[in-house]
């Protein structure tokens, strides 16, 4: 029975690398998934979904405004369709996850949506809220926050650590201003006003000879 599934997490998780290897699986199986990925993620290439690791696919490209249901039906005229993949998913209109609930009910094809759940500022994407709502199955992705607890959470940081509190919800590139933390963390950086602490990656203090009590972290 087809369903529609939201897998979400904070930051740099795995969610993208997860939805190409859901991809790859298809594929290897003789099967053909559909991927989605928003438009307004131009990082890459309009119609591109990469990952931080390196792995890449072509998927169309989808706006506001686009229908995904009637853009499914479109590629059945020309070949089965097994499964649907959306890439960031928190961009979705409320519409285009009804869209989706569409084509599993309708067309009876699986959708598996991968996103974000909550913005910089510990509120709800539109997106992401109508997937909890109305998703059958709510899959959490888990990573780590630098305090050891669980990651689920983003905050927006400037250039110093500190926590910036206004501005657009949405904010393509620029990864290094978010940083993944606990709800604890948050609730310190976002309104307490604590400075963050960046951690710089192993394989990159493995090349420098720097370690955790470096003085380059904040």
């Amino acid at each position: 029975m087809a369903k529609l599934y939201f897998n979400f997490s904070s930051m740099n998780a795995g969610k993208t690398t997860a939805l190409l290897q859901s991809a790859h699986n298809y594929r290897e199986r003789g099967m053909t998934p559909l991927l989605f990925t928003p438009r307004l993620d131009d990082r890459f290439k309009v119609g591109v979904i990469k990952s931080r690791i390196g792995l890449e696919s072509e998927a169309t490209g989808f706006e506001s405004g686009s229908d995904l249901f009637e853009l499914t039906r479109a590629e059945l005229d020309d070949h089965n369709v097994h499964c649907v993949l959306v890439d960031e998913a928190q961009f979705l209109t409320r519409d285009q996850v009804f869209q989706l609930t569409e084509v599993v009910d309708r067309l009876g094809i699986p959708v598996l949506c991968f996103g974000l759940r909550t913005d910089f500022r510990g509120e709800l994407f539109e997106g992401s809220q109508f997937l909890l709502a109305w998703a059958d199955e709510l899959r959490e992705l888990k990573t780590i926050c630098h305090t050891g607890r669980k990651a689920n959470m983003v905050v927006r940081v400037d250039d110093q650590g500190y926590a910036l509190r206004e501005g657009a919800q949405v904010e393509i590139g620029g990864n290094e201003r978010y940083v993944s933390v606990s709800r604890m963390e948050f609730k310190n950086v976002f309104y307490g006003g604590k400075r963050i602490k960046f951690i710089e990656p192993t394989s990159r203090k493995a090349k420098t000879g720097k370690d955790a009590d470096s003085e380059d972290l904040l």
